[in-house]
């Protein structure tokens, strides 16, 4: 979407944007991108992020609880049966997510 007027975009057909049920909060349902015109995720970021804050994800330790110690020999005897694997970037992904070394 184009911003031609503040807080209006020229494709109000479609009512992707909405008011959050919390205070001071907005939901797009479909893909955003930033300096990228096609996002294959929920959010693309093809450039910098600034981050003044945390960040959470699923294998953060604040989201896991039950944390123990697991059996050495085990482990090691399942990693190796991992597939370890070496891999170049598709050209075309490189150049749109301004990778240089493939």
């Amino acid at each position: 979407f184009q911003a031609s007027n503040p807080g209006q975009f020229e494709n109000d057909s479609d009512v992707l944007w909405q008011r959050g049920h919390v205070p001071e909060t907005i939901v797009y349902h479909g893909r955003v991108g930033i300096n990228t015109d096609a996002p294959d995720e929920a959010l693309v970021v093809c450039g910098n992020a600034k981050v003044m804050g945390r960040v959470m994800h699923p294998s953060d330790s604040r989201a896991k609880q039950n944390i123990r110690e697991v059996d050495t020999n085990e482990q090691l005897r399942r990693i190796t049966q991992m597939r370890l694997v070496e891999y170049d970037y598709k050209p075309e992904f490189a150049s749109v997510m301004g990778i240089n070394n493939t």
